[in-house]
């Protein structure tokens, strides 16, 4: 099984890795490479790569990278401890970043004669199992949603979000070769417009016929009964089953209940944060109000400012199911996630 995805949003080169810069899509297919952690750390901050289980992914190269360039210096354990803070500083909402270095953290915390070599297979490891855990979901959540359906996703949750497949891509990838999907319509997204970016140009790719709506006209799509299921991807997971993911998932999940659409959100087990009892604990990253005010004509002075938080937190009790590689928790708002944990 293949996603038939020609382009990935990270090759691992043995000594570097290669980043395709995600801002530049649909446009230009444009890689940038890295042989430092500084620099991995920098694409995470400037959305080069995104996706949480990408950029987690992306940590552990970084971490690789970090121990071949200090190795072997005799503080280099120091100096790499120092670029795996740099590296957790990129992004605080995501938990698969968190998870992915704590995994190198264990490598070198097992001293092994040659670290280098273990380090790279820990990475090459979290890359490879991240692939096999999109397939495993993505037929977990064809087999649960059953019959041919009409489905919207939102921001990116595909190859390009993830080590490749994809989790909310991944599901509709599954469905699609089944034969079971009507139509998929996908959110643009905004501010970034990851979805009119790289959604739609994404299963493009494969061969998938995609309708791109703007954001708020998802309620009337719904209102029109054309909407079976959402299917999202998650940043972050809570014990309750509360999900924070970009920006608008919430009010997709509160319009959704409304018109009787069920939501459907897909992630691996290392989203999941069992630390975390409710949504409320996670921290909400803010970006920079430019992003917003970017495409606005206003002066340097003006009065106008704005507030771009890039995700939000869906509660769990307007979550239809929960999808992961281990298994699907139904109605995660009476059960919670902690049976889906390694």
């Amino acid at each position: 099984m293949s996603s038939q995805l020609s382009v990935q949003a990270l090759q691992w080169t043995g000594s570097s890795l290669n980043v395709l810069d995600q801002r530049a899509l649909p446009a230009h297919i444009r890689y940038d490479e890295y042989r430092d952690a500084a620099g991995v750390a920098d694409a995470i901050v400037s959305m080069r790569v995104r996706g949480a289980p990408a950029i987690g992914i992306a940590a552990a190269y970084g971490v690789v990278l970090s121990a071949k360039y200090h190795y072997p210096d005799p503080t280099w354990q120091d100096k790499v401890a120092r670029d795996i803070d740099l590296l957790a500083a990129s992004r605080p909402t995501a938990v698969n970043l968190f998870w992915a270095l704590a995994q190198m953290r264990d490598v070198l915390a097992a001293a092994p004669a040659d670290p280098l070599a273990a380090l790279a297979a820990k990475a090459e490891a979290i890359h490879a199992d991240d692939i096999a855990a999109n397939y495993a979901m993505g037929e977990r959540g064809a087999d649960l949603i059953g019959g041919a359906c009409s489905v919207l996703t939102h921001c990116n949750a595909g190859a390009l979000a993830t080590g490749g497949y994809g989790t909310a891509l991944g599901v509709i990838r599954s469905l699609h070769r089944r034969g079971q999907i009507n139509k998929v319509y996908a959110d643009e997204t905004r501010p970034w417009l990851q979805g009119a970016r790289l959604t739609v140009w994404e299963l493009a790719q494969d061969g998938i016929p995609a309708t791109l709506i703007a954001d708020s006209a998802a309620a009337w799509l719904m209102k029109s009964g054309k909407i079976d299921w959402i299917v999202v991807g998650a940043d972050r997971i809570t014990a309750n089953g509360d999900v924070a993911n970009k920006i608008g998932t919430y009010s997709l999940a509160v319009l959704a209940k409304r018109h009787g659409v069920k939501l459907m959100v897909a992630a691996p087990s290392s989203t999941l944060d069992l630390s975390l009892a409710t949504g409320d604990a996670i921290e909400i990253e803010e970006r920079n109000p430019n992003e917003l005010l970017a495409d606005c004509y206003l002066g340097g002075d003006s009065l106008v400012g704005a507030w771009n938080p890039v995700f939000d937190v869906t509660p769990a009790e307007l979550i239809t199911a929960i999808v992961t590689e281990r298994g699907v928790v139904v109605d995660p708002g009476l059960h919670g996630v902690r049976s889906l944990a390694p």
